[in-house]
């Protein structure tokens, strides 16, 4: 038994933040150079008071609006995002009762960023696998906007918002999710965190001190703290051979997968892998330049577009990767 990703709908926030916008607001900025490296000409910005779960929102209304009857028989709902709306209680909940569903759904946050969608998709297949669930919503949406220092210009520049749901039900042919390889590396998370504002290190007036990286970035405790090379470095380490595993255990090679969606994190990490796995540009999906980086709703955004744009068709296959 497996499953298979029905339809997917996506929502971006209506607020567009262009390269020149960037420059005019900060002239220093080399934004040439960003678009260069990053491969990102604009990005789609949450507005002030507009949530990861206000995009959830649209994007599944716009799914019930192309599948009338699919609200009443939503079991499931999974929503992975890294910027909820409250300590407590969880996105997931508070999406269930907007959307009007029934009481017997099953709900449940997870706290992913890059790797949230893959992932969200092997719970999804343990639920529906086990019986627990048929119709299984994967809400994965991010404001990263709100967690990066306006003077960042390495964080800023490359995130963008943007939510997805994904209808995941149980196959009823051969085709659907073939496996799913979840792994993790827990060491490296100073390499990418906000160290500020949890039960750790709660907020205080230290954590709020502005600081100037080695880079020359401006930021805070309170916001993400990233170290980009490092990043990038675990990235051309880890994610070739995790990628040759998943279709080594599956007896298939690069050569028979039609096309690549990894997740979208910069026009440099998409390279790196198609330098490693030697595979053409044209396999490799890449929609950076006017998304940016959308966390963990990447993938999924990217496979809509795919299809939209007539790239994913009956008996495509396609590996994705987070």
């Amino acid at each position: 038994m497996t499953i298979t990703i029905r339809d997917i709908a996506v929502y971006l926030p209506e607020q567009v933040v262009t390269n020149e916008d960037l420059h005019r607001e900060r002239p220093n900025w080399d934004m040439a150079r960003v678009a260069a490296r990053a491969g990102i000409l604009s990005r789609h910005v949450a507005g002030p008071r507009e949530t990861a779960l206000d995009l959830a929102q649209r994007a599944c209304i716009a799914l019930f609006e192309r599948h009338p009857g699919l609200r009443e028989s939503v079991d499931g709902l999974l929503f992975c995002t890294q910027t909820p709306d409250y300590v407590m209680p969880p996105n997931a909940c508070v999406l269930h009762r907007e959307l009007g569903l029934k009481q017997g759904v099953f709900a449940l946050d997870t706290n992913l960023a890059c790797s949230g969608y893959v992932y969200s998709l092997a719970l999804a297949q343990g639920l529906i696998v086990a019986g627990t669930c048929s119709n299984i919503l994967v809400v994965t949406a991010d404001t990263y906007s709100k967690l990066i220092h306006p003077g960042d210009r390495a964080a800023r520049t490359l995130f963008g918002d943007g939510a997805a749901v994904s209808w995941v039900t149980r196959s009823e042919d051969a085709t659907g999710v073939i496996d799913l390889l979840c792994e993790t590396s827990g060491k490296g998370f100073e390499s990418f965190y906000v160290p500020a504002g949890g039960h750790r290190t709660p907020r205080c007036p230290e954590t709020a001190l502005e600081r100037t990286n080695a880079s020359g970035n401006t930021l805070t405790a309170e916001h993400i703290n990233m170290d980009g090379m490092g990043v990038l470095a675990f990235v051309n380490s880890k994610i070739p051979g995790h990628v040759q595993a998943l279709l080594g255990r599956n007896g298939l090679r690069t050569d028979d997968i039609d096309l690549f969606v990894f997740h979208q994190a910069s026009q440099l990490a998409l390279d790196a892998l198609a330098r490693a796995l030697k595979l053409p540009t044209d396999r490799v999906f890449n929609n950076l330049s006017h998304h940016g980086n959308t966390v963990s709703a990447s993938i999924p955004i990217a496979l809509a577009e795919a299809r939209g744009a007539r790239r994913v068709r009956p008996g495509t296959k396609i590996l994705l990767c987070g």
